[in-house]
């Protein structure tokens, strides 16, 4: 598979830089951004934390707004933070901020026009791992993390594949998106009218019967505005507390939906990462 590196940036001691390359699963070319830290080398391969954006962000949000390279150049983990969704002239998109190129909400389409392109789960469960793993000195050892739309893409998708992930981590997740009006307007277009299948990309949803534990975080500011009608965190701590699943849920007096945020609590949610990563 042929990658195109679009940038490179030594920070940290380590590398941090961009690629361009073609997907199949969703049918258009796709960036990404990879930090590799000083300890990665092709005679010391290092563990991957994968990070997933929120709406209307791309790769360079949290590489360059959070910090996390510094902590990850400490501890020796890698961190790969792909699109938010397909992007290009030919790929289906809408006039709002919530729904199209930048808002993939990490799941398989299958209503046209957006099924042609927006297979984001495919491609971070499967193929972006895979080119990871064949291209860079890094293990098969992983963990995922998210923001917002990302921390639901990033719970639901370790809560389906807990065999391929050490950990889970999520800022302000959406944590009941079949619930509120981003996850409606989203699932509907993306997965259409039966509710059925909405729920099987619905964290609190999952959590609730999930038999199969993945070490989880999250961390939620108490000033965010998008708390009550978006994003719901006492849905997930319920369903977790029904199915006895091991969540760590934090709640923080007066910090918002912003970067101020994570940047605050990055290197907590790295160092939990490397607990998992390290067994």
């Amino acid at each position: 598979m042929t990658i195109e590196c679009l940038s490179s940036n030594k920070v940290f001691g380590g590398w941090h830089k961009q690629y361009s390359h073609q997907a199949s699963t969703v049918n258009c070319a796709m960036r990404f951004a990879i930090f590799l830290p000083p300890q990665a080398s092709s005679n010391n391969k290092v563990p991957v934390l994968y990070w997933l954006s929120g709406l209307t962000c791309t790769d360079e949000n949290v590489m360059q707004k959070s910090g996390i390279q510094r902590i990850a150049s400490e501890l020796g983990i890698a961190i790969v933070a792909p699109d938010t969704s397909p992007r290009g002239d030919n790929v289906a998109d809408d006039e709002g901020y919530d729904l199209g190129q930048g808002a993939g909400f990490y799941l398989n389409s299958t209503q046209a026009p957006w099924n042609k392109h927006y297979q984001m789960y495919d491609y971070i469960v499967d193929e972006l791992p895979a080119l990871i793993e064949a291209t860079f000195p890094v293990t098969a050892k992983r963990a995922i993390a998210g923001h917002s739309m990302g921390g639901h893409g990033a719970l639901t998708i370790a809560l389906k594949n807990p065999d391929n992930y050490c950990s889970v981590s999520a800022f302000s997740p959406i944590s009941n998106p079949i619930n509120c009006p981003w996850g409606e307007k989203a699932f509907s277009a993306y997965l259409g009218d039966d509710k059925d299948t909405w729920r099987e990309h619905d964290a609190s949803e999952l959590m609730r019967y999930v038999k199969q534990f993945v070490p989880a975080r999250v961390d939620q500011g108490e000033a965010d505005n998008f708390l009550k009608e978006q994003l719901k965190p006492e849905t997930l701590q319920a369903s977790a507390e029904q199915s006895g699943y091991p969540l760590e849920l934090n709640l923080h007096e007066g910090y918002d939906h912003s970067y101020y945020f994570i940047s605050s609590f990055i290197e907590a949610h790295l160092r939990f990462h490397q607990q998992h990563l390290a067994n």
